[in-house]
């Protein structure tokens, strides 16, 4: 499971993810959160997509079509299970958002999507059936933090060996008897992360991988792709973590005068640790939360709600404030590749499903984004960090 848990957990605090216990490898932007009594307000009549809708979006959603209507059919799926239902029985609105009415709106829109033969007329006719709600934003005013979190593909070993040396965890059988307060990063794996034999970590090693941060990384990523150096191809996901709240490393980065704000991203990060080793057991230990994995046989990344989440159309927010599964409308930019294989950044009006969750994804302020897995999905991922506003499209009352 993305467990974002999945995941801007790195730089700031993912999914994240996938429900990582925190979607991503995010940069998401410094904020407060805010009250959130009001998370999301009605806007006044306007075109959904834009108006005019620009080439670049039109070709976006002719391109990118498919994909929109996996994500729809994924959300479709949670809304008919118990799990749903539960999960609206504790869903708080006064703005009629409903399971029902989430359900229906789903429903409409795939016929939509599947019936109008361009964009400008899936404009036309969002506008004249669909509501749209404004994510009432980190300041009250719909300024929303927007992140990016990815499943990473790791080389990793089954067994220690010299080249292999730093594990990734099963959940301990006697996890759910552990003292509390549960133990430290550091008392888990020492400060250099090699001392986890001497801890109740004996024993719960799953896989090794070479690279200590690459291994602290996964943990924060909450779900990883192993690829095994003797074949064949592991998929974990998140299992459990100890009892404390997550401490970004970026941020604290940042805070200690080592990166700039304004250049923290994840490959400024991973080059700064690479520059500077021994700070790793100066910087990991100040993250006291610990994760733990389990064998997932091949599944694919899944979000909090129970399906598997779609490159750049499942998105991760706080479950309490927004309505699951529903169809959202993301205004920010989005990472693209050029023709000369660098990425630009691109203004988006871009329509993704509320699937995902985070512990660090919190208040009506903060979205990230999954954008798939794999290097190149990384690479993007790391260089989210926008703002935006957030729409939910919901059937006119």
């Amino acid at each position: 499971m993305v467990k974002r848990a999945l995941v801007g957990l790195v730089l700031w605090g993912a999914a994240g993810a996938v429900w990582l216990g925190g979607p991503g490898f995010a940069v998401s932007p410094r904020s407060e959160v805010a009250p959130a009594s009001k998370p999301l307000v009605p806007v006044a009549a306007q075109p959904i997509l834009g108006s005019p809708v620009s080439s670049w979006e039109a070709a976006d959603l002719v391109r990118d079509r498919q994909s929109l209507l996996v994500a729809v059919d994924h959300s479709l799926r949670y809304l008919q299970t118990t799990k749903a239902a539960q999960d609206y029985r504790q869903y708080a609105t006064t703005l009629g958002i409903t399971r029902d009415r989430v359900r229906r709106s789903l429903v409409r829109f795939r016929q939509l999507l599947v019936r109008v033969k361009s964009a400008e007329a899936l404009n036309a006719a969002l506008a004249k059936e669909f509501v749209l709600y404004r994510a009432a934003g980190k300041d009250g005013q719909g300024t929303v933090g927007f992140t990016g979190y990815f499943e990473p593909v790791h080389v990793a070993s089954r067994v220690p060996t010299t080249e292999f040396q730093y594990p990734i965890f099963r959940l301990p059988p006697n996890f759910t008897g552990w003292p509390q307060p549960h133990p430290t990063r550091s008392q888990l794996e020492g400060l250099d992360g090699l001392q986890f034999n001497q801890s109740a970590l004996k024993g719960s090693a799953l896989a090794w991988v070479r690279d200590r941060l690459e291994a602290y990384l996964i943990q924060v990523q909450g779900s990883a792709r192993l690829q095994l150096v003797n074949g064949g191809t592991m998929t974990v996901g998140y299992a459990g973590a100890t009892d404390y709240p997550y401490t970004s490393i970026g941020r604290e980065l940042v805070n200690d005068g080592k990166i700039k704000l304004e250049d923290l991203t994840l490959p400024a990060l991973m080059t700064y640790f690479q520059q500077h080793p021994d700070d790793l057991s100066v910087y990991l230990p100040r993250n006291q939360r610990f994760v733990f994995f389990k064998e997932t046989r091949g599944s694919a990344a899944t979000g909090s709600i129970g399906v598997p989440v779609t490159p750049t159309r499942s998105i991760a927010t706080d479950k309490t404030l927004f309505p699951a599964g529903a169809l959202a409308l993301l205004q920010t930019q989005l990472p693209y590749a050029s023709a000369n294989g660098a990425f630009t950044q691109q203004a988006v009006r871009h329509l993704a499903l509320d699937q995902d969750t985070g512990s660090a994804i919190k208040g009506p302020g903060r979205v990230d984004i999954f954008m798939g897995t794999g290097k190149t999905a990384g690479d993007r991922a790391g260089l989210i960090n926008t703002t935006g506003q957030l729409y939910y499209l919901l059937l006119k009352p």
